[in-house]
């Protein structure tokens, strides 16, 4: 039975997050829909990360178990078939190496969230970024997130809903930079707790606008607790782009 790797690209918008939940719309339930139209088979697809409602992707990667050893690019336009009209995408599909799964194989998932830093609201880009009207200083935006880079007890940042045995992750890179009326924050860790990003986001954002300094944000994360988070930025500018592994 041949696993199959999935490169997916999805619009959050309409889905109330990856996990498929009930009669609710999700992205998850989606695909295992366009599987069983494709091949017949009631199939679970299994994903290396699992997006919140609202949250975007151009680099998910999920598996599939097909009973046919069917061709990469059959199973990929045959799925993008049976996703029309659906804001889902595969953009690639291989078969997997022996042992190969989707969550526990990944090394590394990297996520960019984006602002948009001017005072008129988005036309083309509603629900895909998060509107700032007050200047951010991504110079010091950026300067003061490198406090969160490496193991640390991230309670500060984590959904109380979150269901991670530790609150102890690895931040590889934090990165913001400005692309014209654009802040662009990058992130990168082998995993990250349940609505990390965006809490870790809206707090830099508070440096952004100068309501936080530098030490205020560091101060934030040793506190290790929730109530020390500034505000939460919204699911729309978050999307999920890419996730490593080892082979």
């Amino acid at each position: 039975m041949p696993r199959y790797r999935l490169t997916l690209e999805y619009d959050g918008r309409p889905y109330h997050g990856f996990q498929a939940q009930g009669a609710l719309a999700s992205v998850q339930a989606s695909l295992e829909r366009a599987v069983k139209g494709f091949t017949g088979e009631v199939l679970r697809v299994h994903t290396a990360g699992r997006t919140d409602a609202g949250v975007h992707a151009t680099g998910q990667v999920v598996h599939v178990d097909l009973a046919k050893d069917w061709k990469p690019e059959v199973v990929r336009d045959a799925l993008n078939a049976h996703l029309v009209p659906e804001p889902i995408v595969v953009l690639e599909a291989s078969v997997a190496p022996e042992g190969w799964h989707a969550r526990f194989s990944a090394t590394e998932r990297r996520y960019l969230y984006r602002i948009l830093n001017r005072k008129s609201p988005p036309g083309l880009d509603q629900g895909r970024v998060w509107h700032v009207k007050k200047p951010l200083d991504a110079e010091a935006m950026h300067a003061a997130a490198q406090a969160l880079v490496g193991h640390h007890d991230f309670t500060t940042f984590r959904d109380l809903a979150c269901q991670a045995k530790s609150p102890m992750k690895t931040l590889d890179v934090v990165r913001v930079r400005r692309e014209g009326e654009l802040v662009l924050l990058d992130f990168a860790s082998r995993s990250f707790l349940h609505r990390q990003v965006r809490s870790m986001t809206g707090s830099i954002a508070e440096v952004g606008v100068g309501r936080w300094s530098a030490e205020d944000l560091r101060a934030s994360l040793a506190a290790r607790d929730r109530t020390a988070c500034g505000p939460v930025a919204p699911a729309d500018g978050l999307y999920l782009t890419g996730v490593s592994y080892a082979s």
